[in-house]
């Protein structure tokens, strides 16, 4: 009878074991991915840090001044590979870092654009993708390609030769079920009316806003076809250049989309759950660059 007892009871727990498996596997599934974007605060220069599905992206790795900064941060989030590194154009306020980013982390793919420079940055950067044999991948307007969960759709650039070299920039529309993201390096109103002309969606709820919003970039049409519901601006608080300019400011401000900006906010990590959108920090405000001084 005590030997029957036993066995009932291991069955019992041997079921309820099961049923616990069971009932987690099914708790974890229905858990949705995060999607997290990270505007990283380095000054004059772009850098953002994408994690979704424990894959990780890295579009643009700020001036070299920031150096220490971008790379504690990166070494912050526990980065152990980067699976896909975008470098949007060869300007040094966006390449200055990527020679000791390669040095330090895996790379998976690496895009950038079919454009060369003489500044050491770029000479640097160059070295560095010979040393680690990498290949690099340049960018085709109208493909795409998987990031986990999320899709990424290349718009741009879509010509071969440009008269302005912020017009090489790689622009990359993200969508992660119900949720958007517009990157789009330093791309100009030349780059921006390509796309527009070429029929792309550009729709998109959190709009990356292109060269720190100098006054030559966003235009009214441009940022009607995205209609965004967020604006993130990366740019430095003393900014030799009055970045950002009146004109971006007063067109966001009048169609009432909060900016995220670092050079008010710090980092800002803004997350998508597939359905919604949510900040870390509060918006700043539509104060341009010559009334930050």
């Amino acid at each position: 009878m005590f030997s029957k007892n036993i066995k009932k009871h291991k069955k019992l727990i041997l079921l309820f074991s099961i049923i616990l498996v069971f009932l987690v596997s099914c708790t974890t599934r229905s858990l949705p991915k995060k999607l997290e974007v990270h505007f990283i605060d380095i000054g004059q220069g772009d850098s953002i840090l994408i994690k979704h599905d424990n894959k990780t992206m890295l579009i643009d790795t700020g001036p070299k001044e920031s150096r220490t900064d971008l790379m504690e941060y990166l070494s912050s989030q526990k980065i152990k590979k980067i699976d896909c590194l975008i470098l949007t154009h060869q300007h040094k306020d966006h390449i200055g870092n990527a020679d000791a980013v390669i040095a330090n982390y895996d790379i998976g793919v690496l895009y950038m654009p079919n454009v060369t420079s003489t500044t050491n940055e770029f000479k640097n950067l160059t070295k560095a993708i010979n040393t680690k044999r990498l290949t690099v991948t340049r960018p085709v307007a109208g493909s795409s390609f998987n990031f986990g969960d999320a899709q990424c759709f290349i718009l741009a650039p879509n010509s071969d030769v440009y008269e302005n070299e912020n017009d090489y920039s790689i622009v990359i529309k993200m969508v992660y079920k119900n949720t958007s993201f517009l990157f789009t390096g330093d791309a100009q109103f030349y780059s921006e009316k390509e796309m527009m002309d070429k029929g792309y969606d550009l729709s998109a709820d959190v709009l990356k806003i292109a060269q720190h919003g100098n006054d030559s970039t966003t235009s009214e049409e441009f940022l009607n076809r995205v209609n965004p519901k967020y604006a993130a601006l990366s740019c430095a608080l003393n900014d030799s250049k009055d970045h950002p300019s009146k004109k971006t400011m007063k067109l966001l401000k009048e169609k009432n989309i909060p900016v995220y900006r670092t050079d008010q906010c710090g980092t800002i990590v803004c997350t998508s759950d597939g359905q919604n959108i949510t900040f870390d920090k509060e918006p700043g405000d539509y104060q341009h660059g010559k009334e930050k001084k």
